[in-house]
């Protein structure tokens, strides 16, 4: 039974004030807190300013949860959806009744003495999700002039630690290439924990990430969130203003140079003919993720497939709002055939939970940013004690 629930400020990786909440049950006190992102799509569910999130999980949510089973996480969050009263959590905020949904989550695993990921488990084998490390930044994730915002390197090796060391040392290959290239302003950090080096051609970037993997077994997945580039029908691509024809042969050219594994987000939010076309083009070649575009919302990904404009899900669950609504949109996208990548946010706590929905929901791919810093960190070393305790 849940006995009291209290939320208070933190700051994130951004060092900005976000939302985290302690619930008191029989077993103890269970903690969550809630990231934040830089680059927000315009469908994803409302996070509140942090004091205002606080101050509805105090007076409002708290009062409507305690004295209730926190093994029932569908009944719980059902309780809140209905307590904002919104289709977009814009009356509570998605960040207070997310912070709650993954406290109920975590104090519901310990009634049953599950680990997280076996309690959330909607697989039958276990897999370790394949790391994404974004170990160069653009976009409005750093203060540079690329347009592209995450490059990250993939390693495919068989266990999520052999990864896990590839992309360390990948990681440290590229920061000396960069130091030797640009000096020491090439290695500043970005908000993902990659560097941020004074590149000015997104294609040159390419590059040095081949460098650095050179002698390694890994792919590129990119990040491109060309909602951040696009204005009145036009993307800004390498200082030049080009069509979405030019941008979608900008992909394929790079596709056949580069081992491209997939692009996430490559035309803007609102350009359904740019991700039709481009998954028509090279969907069997590789995957056209949906972040912005689809927001972890299930009538986006129905949309979605129905017009055949992905046939890959980024899962956040801030984007949504609740652990019921991203375990749903995880299930549809699976029954869709989809690969499937939980994901962080720019803005970071050191909360751990995606690393257990990942193995949980057998996520293809997980995105945590770079082997640096400890928000993101504390994911990876999470996924490696799974990896222990699967073993």
């Amino acid at each position: 039974m849940i006995k009291d629930i209290k939320a208070k400020e933190i700051l994130d990786s951004r060092e900005e004030l976000t939302v985290e909440v302690k619930l008191k049950t029989e077993q103890g006190f269970f903690k969550a807190s809630v990231p934040a992102g830089a680059s927000v799509g315009k469908y994803e569910a409302v996070a509140l300013e942090a004091g205002k999130a606080i101050e509805n999980i105090n007076q409002i949510i708290a009062l409507q949860l305690v004295g209730r089973n926190q093994t029932k996480q569908r009944e719980i969050d059902e309780i809140m959806i209905k307590l904002d009263g919104t289709g977009n959590k814009s009356k509570l905020g998605a960040n207070a009744i997310l912070a709650v949904s993954i406290a109920v989550c975590r104090a519901g695993a310990a009634v049953k003495k599950l680990p997280l990921y076996k309690y959330i488990r909607e697989v039958e084998d276990w897999r370790m999700p394949r790391p994404c490390f974004n170990i160069v930044n653009g976009g409005v994730h750093a203060k540079n002039s690329l347009e592209i915002q995450e490059f990250m390197v993939i390693p495919e090796y068989e266990k999520f630690s052999e990864n896990f060391k590839i992309g360390k040392e990948i990681f440290k290959k590229l920061k000396n290439i960069l130091e030797k290239e640009f000096g020491r302003k090439a290695v500043k950090i970005g908000d993902e924990g990659g560097f941020s080096p004074p590149i000015f051609n997104d294609k040159e970037v390419l590059d040095y990430l081949m460098q650095a993997i050179d002698g390694c077994q890994a792919q590129i997945g990119l990040d491109c969130a060309a909602s951040q580039f696009f204005s009145e029908g036009e993307y800004k691509l390498d200082d030049k203003n080009i069509n979405s024809r030019d941008l979608l042969e900008f992909y394929k050219k790079i596709t056949k140079n580069y081992p491209i594994i997939f692009f996430e987000d490559p035309f803007a939010e609102t350009d359904l003919p740019g991700f039709q076309t481009i998954t028509k083009k090279l969907g069997d070649k590789i995957i056209i993720v949906g972040d912005d575009f689809l927001t972890t919302n299930i009538a986006r990904i129905k949309t979605a497939e129905q017009n055949k404009s992905c046939n890959g899900v980024i899962i956040k669950p801030n984007q949504v709002g609740t652990i019921t609504e991203t375990l749903e949109a995880v299930k549809l996208a699976k029954l869709y055939g989809w690969k499937i990548i939980v994901s962080h946010r720019s803005g970071e706590t050191r909360d751990d939970f995606i690393a257990d929905l990942a193995v949980g929901v057998g996520a293809d791919f997980i995105k945590s940013g770079a082997p640096a810093t400890s928000e993101r960190l504390a994911k990876y070393n999470r996924l490696l004690q799974i990896e222990k305790e699967l073993k």
